[in-house]
């Protein structure tokens, strides 16, 4: 199987707001605090694809887009080492391509691009409650940083 990676462009957006909606309903069982039973977004993709700070990439088989993913390029607070990092989300591949090695090769390449920008920090959030995802995270090397924690006195 052979895949490329590329930028994803205006004409991609169907299909990205569709795997934003996948992504949603993901997540939505592992955070009571996401509003239920109506649509919601997470991504201003559109604006996205015209934001020189942030890269949307797409993994294509043949004619289909397998795969997604963004880095952004965020400013820090000025107590840190660094001035920005890169921030990666938005990622998600079809149920029929897992295991395949997409998710890998969309991080090596926003990590590329993260590096021809000067960045040498890259975070990104993810649930504690999807240990897939963590797993296939460290596997290209992150590492748990901090933990959120979260208290509802109303439960």
């Amino acid at each position: 199987m052979t895949y490329t990676i590329r930028t994803a462009t205006e004409a991609d957006l169907p299909t990205l707001l569709d795997f934003e909606q996948k992504i949603i309903a993901t997540e939505r069982p592992m955070d009571p605090t996401l509003i239920q039973n109506q649509t919601i977004s997470y991504y201003p993709l559109a604006e996205y694809l015209d934001d020189p700070n942030t890269e949307v990439l797409v993994a294509q088989l043949d004619d289909q887009i397998i795969g997604s993913a963004y880095g952004q390029i965020r400013p820090r607070k000025p107590f840190f080492q660094t001035t920005h990092l890169g921030y990666i989300g938005f990622m998600y591949v079809r149920k029929s391509q897992r295991g395949n090695g997409v998710s890998q090769a969309l991080i090596e390449a926003i990590t590329a691009w993260f590096k021809q920008q000067g960045i040498t920090e890259i975070i990104l959030h993810v649930y504690a409650k999807n240990p897939r995802a963590i797993k296939a995270y460290e596997k290209s090397g992150f590492e748990p940083h901090l933990i959120e924690m979260r208290l509802n006195p109303n439960d």
